[in-house]
């Protein structure tokens, strides 16, 4: 008796030897058949906010496999802390996920690790990281499932569901059809709403824009608003007389519906007629504001004062008196314009005057020999005697010496 009780404060020294200061009972004791950690395994912290049941020793597993165990359990803050050893060959993201599990519906609790489903992996997890709240999770415990069913079956949202499901079916007897053509309705009326799902959501954006600008003006439309009052006071004075205007504006415009009613029939038939001499003004285009200009001088161009020049003037002047040209200005672009062809055949009907001339035109050599104003002929200047260029002598026979100085200007 004696050598077994040496024997066994002898293995309690040794293994107080062998885990040190830290042995904390038999939590402390590796558990037989755990995971193989490897050399060098790396550690990592997990935030839960809940770890139910979990204790030290428990595996962490990846994708069902056990990789790693838990070495510590401690409360930091409001929320628990999980230290984890795991094998340097897993590889796992630095935004990796973690949750608590359960083997079975009565089996131990284990640390299910694995890498993000809604984000890209980043990085690799290593030692030092921290997994935070945000992305660790657990399961559902088997109490609350039952819990639930109970408060469900006890009195709870059963015999509530019996009631409302009577109380549906007493108001939905003899009025299916009613009902089922509402809810085909509400169906049309819901694809529709989802079809403009866009056109409603930039509605709403372009409604938050303009709320926000209102919010920004608030100060200027309250000023706005105040400075209305006395507007809409004097409005309020006139109101009668607004009111009168409106009910005379009313009786205007019917009048003038019917007049204009009745007389479209004559308002069409004078613009059909204008149509005409607005297109002939089209094809006059520019001529007609040119020849506007000659307004102010006529009968002469525009050009005539600059034939003027002191006390004489320079003009040249071509009159076309033929008949033809003078129906084609006057008559052509309108509905005459049938007689400019008939001008040729009037045109050989008159016969222009036989015109005689008593006497030779001042300044015109008569062509007889021996003529007045001829070379050699009695009173024509002497051949040898200077006369200045452009200027025709004055003849001996001219009858009225006058006349023939004021028609060229005193030149002799």
């Amino acid at each position: 008796m004696k050598r077994r009780l040496a024997a066994a404060v002898a293995a309690t020294v040794a293994l107080a030897v062998l885990s040190g200061c830290s042995f904390r009972g038999a939590e402390s004791l590796p558990l037989p058949g755990g995971p193989d950690l490897g050399d060098n395994p790396y550690e990592v912290e997990i935030d839960f906010a809940n770890v139910l049941d979990l204790v030290p020793q428990s595996v962490v597993k990846v994708n069902d496999v056990s990789v790693g165990k838990i070495t510590d359990i401690r409360l930091d803050g409001w929320h628990a802390r999980v230290n984890c050893k795991i094998r340097k060959d897993v590889n796992l993201p630095d935004n990796a996920i973690a949750s608590v599990g359960q083997t079975s519906l009565l089996g131990e609790k284990y640390v299910q690790l694995s890498a993000p489903s809604g984000e890209a992996a980043q990085g690799r997890l290593g030692t030092g990281d921290v997994i935070p709240l945000a992305r660790t999770s657990r399961s559902t415990e088997i109490e609350e499932v039952l819990s639930a069913l109970s408060l469900l079956l006890n009195g709870g949202g059963l015999e509530q569901i019996s009631t409302i499901t009577n109380e549906l079916n007493a108001a939905m007897e003899g009025r299916t059809d009613t009902i089922r053509d509402v809810l085909q309705r509400i169906n049309t009326f819901v694809g529709t709403l989802d079809r403009n799902r866009g056109a409603i959501t930039q509605a709403l954006d372009s409604l938050d824009r303009l709320s926000g600008k209102l919010a920004a003006q608030r100060k200027t439309i309250a000023d706005t608003i105040d400075r209305t009052g006395p507007a809409i006071k004097v409005l309020d004075q006139n109101r009668a007389d607004l009111t009168k205007m409106l009910v005379s504006l009313d009786k205007l415009s019917k009048v003038t519906t019917r007049v204009v009613n009745q007389s479209k029939a004559d308002l069409l038939a004078n613009l059909r007629a204008l149509q005409p001499i607005l297109q002939n003004l089209n094809k006059a285009g520019t001529d007609l504001p040119n020849s506007l200009e000659m307004m102010l001088t006529f009968p002469f161009p525009p050009s005539v004062a600059n034939a003027l020049r002191g006390d004489y003037a320079n003009i040249h002047i071509t009159l076309d008196l033929d008949l033809k040209s003078l129906t084609q200005n006057l008559l052509g672009g309108t509905a005459l314009e049938g007689l400019v062809k008939q001008g040729d055949q009037m045109r050989s009907l008159i016969k222009p005057p036989s015109l005689t001339l008593p006497q030779t035109p001042p300044g015109v050599l008569d062509p007889t020999p021996g003529a007045p104003g001829t070379p050699g002929a009695p009173g024509t200047p002497d051949p040898g005697r200077s006369t200045p260029p452009g200027v025709v002598p004055r003849p001996s026979s001219t009858p009225d010496p006058g006349l023939y100085d004021l028609i060229m200007g005193g030149l002799s």
